[in-house]
């Protein structure tokens, strides 16, 4: 079997109901919005605790910079009526990371990072109350981020790559190009082989997922038509080539491991967006061609998702159902196929219901936006808009 049986649940029988997805979303946005605190921000759900305790989070991944945008962008949908003003906490979280930093680098005290640093922060300031220095800042975190030893999306280069993708679109200014250039072409003369090989969290690693390796790579590398036409070419081809190395498929179905080398430890096999064939398809569906091998792959990719079914560990992005179902809308995208379109949907029902379980069983919801509530909430948003926008990656 390509999935590992005990970490899926059988799906819903709800059928989708735009209604129930809208006040669901409205939910989770009133309890947020509920239980910030000044101080503290948003309080960090035990279940997120596993590494020791982590409060005050200002960051993207975990904290209040990925709240202040979600909220944000469910406020422009129509979907969310918001009692608070966020911006003035937008802009005010950059000093409060500078003075608590999530994680620390050694040297410089602070990170670039998109998702754990102050890159994010900054992006997320510039959304909603923008200023001239932010842009200074952020291009600064860009070009020191360019040779970060961890080649994926969390930590290194090309989540940095994003936030300048997104500046040079809002800006038009040849700074961000040219500072997203610099950083692909560090990216481009480490990839050596047919994927990555990285240094995370003081080890080496070879992983094929968008969160820590070579899928997330390639989606920084292919957005906004930065990169050279010809070498585009080039990427998309040995994109193919890679994923045909690694694939396991059988009887319609196509699964890819989290990395290169077995784990030193067994493992069940992922069947998440972080690791394995949600991640890939939600990853890679935009590049072409269109058809053939690529498209076969992706299919297969997609229905295996759909085979294994929801994720037990819960309705988030980054290991849950709503994260597994992007992979539905972009091949909704990619293909045009209303099936999947109506496969997204049903596992947006599907991962609302386990918020609500969960928040019951819990006493309180989980307030961020990748492992949290607002995953579901977003995911729901881009099922009402038929979007396969993934948050804070595709959209930011």
């Amino acid at each position: 079997m390509l999935y590992d049986l005990p970490s899926h649940e059988p799906l819903t029988e709800r059928p989708w109901d735009e209604d129930r997805a809208r006040a669901a979303i409205a939910a989770i946005v009133a309890d947020t919005e509920g239980a910030f605190d000044a101080d503290e921000l948003w309080p960090a759900h035990p279940v997120d605790l596993t590494d020791g305790p982590l409060s005050r989070v200002s960051t993207i991944y975990l904290g209040a910079a990925g709240v202040v945008w979600a909220l944000h962008r469910l406020e422009r949908s129509g979907l969310a009526d918001l009692r608070r003003d966020w911006a003035p906490i937008a802009a005010g979280l950059y000093e409060h990371y500078l003075a608590e930093p999530d994680f620390q680098d050694t040297v410089e005290g602070t990170v670039p990072s998109l998702w754990m640093g102050e890159a994010g922060i900054l992006v997320v300031a510039h959304t909603l109350a923008p200023a001239t220095w932010q842009e200074e800042r952020l291009l600064a975190a860009v070009r020191a981020n360019a040779g970060n030893p961890s080649w994926e999306l969390m930590w290194g280069s090309p989540g940095t790559m994003i936030a300048a993708r997104v500046l040079h679109e809002r800006t038009g200014a040849a700074q961000w190009a040219d500072a997203w250039t610099a950083s692909a072409e560090r990216l481009l003369e480490e990839w050596r082989g047919k994927v990555w090989q990285q240094e995370l969290y003081g080890q080496p690693a070879e992983y094929l997922g968008p969160a820590h390796g070579f899928a997330g790579n390639v989606l920084a590398l292919a957005q906004g038509g930065l990169l050279d036409p010809a070498r585009r070419v080039e990427l998309e081809r040995r994109t193919i080539e890679t994923l045909l190395t690694y694939a396991t498929r059988e009887d319609g179905l196509c699964q890819w491991p989290p990395a290169t080398q077995p784990s030193r430890k067994p493992q069940p096999l992922r069947t998440q967006w972080c690791h394995g064939a949600p991640g890939i398809v939600a990853s890679l569906a935009s590049l072409a061609p269109r058809d053939g091998q690529l498209t076969e792959l992706l299919v297969e990719g997609g229905e295996l998702t759909w085979q294994a079914g929801p994720l037990k560990k819960g309705g988030g992005l980054c290991h849950g159902t709503a994260g597994n179902g992007y992979a539905f809308l972009k091949l909704f995208e990619r293909t045009g196929d209303e099936l999947w379109l109506d496969r997204a949907r049903r596992f947006a029902m599907h991962a609302l219901e386990q918020v609500e379980a969960a928040n019951a069983g819990d006493g309180r919801g989980r307030h961020n936006v990748w492992t949290g509530d607002l995953g579901p909430a977003l995911y729901a948003r881009s099922c009402l808009e038929a979007s396969a926008a993934v948050p804070t990656l595709d959209e930011l």
